[in-house]
């Protein structure tokens, strides 16, 4: 099955929706409420804050896990030994978060978690009543009130021919969180991978809205709702002297939430940075 395009304002949207979720990891939603304009401004802004911006300034907290990730401290994803091509930024409203860029990047924030506590609703609603049993609590209950949900602006700079043999720009991986919010990017390579292993675009045109279940997801469904390996592909040609940024969200429940009987979020998290070695 592939990844479904479904129209957010369908009387059967959250059905098929949670269908493709099922299927193949990822939904794409048009017609959905986010605003393109604002996520173009982002763009726009945060290239310029990466390209020209103090970003020494907000280096990084290793505890609190806020702020600039620069290259040499960028992921190595799980399995892997080279370092993903990317810098990016962690934003929470308790965070860090530069002056001139506060307001729209909140703004998005706020309503994309908005859209997600939806999302999750539809998720549940679709869910056989086995699986839901498993649920400690609501889904969408999970992430009220939690400080956990994390933006990231990722900035994946253009090629200069110096870059690692074998490295590319995001390597396989899974994501942690319950579910990944994702406006499509303003440069194509995200890929997912089919159940045969082949390696599948994911539709992604300007104004689509990518979703995806990550690992927290997965393990609350007892891997019903499968957290399927991505990457994003190094550009060729043209495309490798363009920069790409990314808007992923990334839906945390609240650090005591029970995923299973083997974790709750807090520990699931943990266990996960450590294996990026960013923990």
């Amino acid at each position: 099955m592939q990844v479904q395009v479904v129209d957010y304002r369908a009387e059967d949207a959250a059905k098929k929706f949670v269908e493709s979720l099922r299927h193949t990891g990822f939904g794409v939603l048009t017609n959905h409420p986010i605003q393109q304009a604002l996520v173009e401004k982002i763009y726009r802004d945060w290239y310029e804050f990466f390209c020209h911006g103090d970003t020494q300034a907000f280096a990084f907290d290793p505890e609190k896990q806020d702020g600039y990730f620069a290259p040499e401290i960028s992921e190595t994803a799980k399995g892997h030994s080279k370092k993903d091509i990317k810098e990016y930024y962690h934003v929470y409203p308790w965070g860090r978060i530069p002056a001139q860029l506060k307001n729209d990047i909140l703004r998005y924030y706020d309503m994309a978690s908005e859209l997600a506590s939806e999302l999750l609703d539809w998720v549940e609603q679709y869910s056989p009543a086995e699986v839901a049993k498993h649920y400690a609590e609501p889904l969408s209950n999970m992430i009220k009130d939690t400080p956990n949900t994390l933006l990231r602006i990722l900035h994946y700079p253009p090629f200069t021919g110096s870059e690692e043999p074998g490295a590319i720009r995001a390597a396989a991986h899974e994501d942690i969180n319950l579910l990944t919010i994702l406006p499509a990017a303003n440069e194509p390579g995200l890929q997912v991978q089919a159940k045969d292993g082949a390696w599948l675009d994911v539709p992604s045109d300007f104004g689509h809205l990518i979703v995806n279940i990550g690992d927290m997801l997965q393990e609350a469904s007892q891997g019903y709702f499968p957290s399927t390996s991505h990457r994003v592909i190094n550009p060729t040609g043209e495309s490798s002297n363009k920069s790409r940024i990314s808007l992923p969200l990334f839906l945390h429940p609240r650090s005591e939430v029970v995923l299973s009987e083997k974790h709750t979020q807090a520990s699931y998290l943990l266990e996960r940075l450590k294996e990026l070695g960013v923990k």
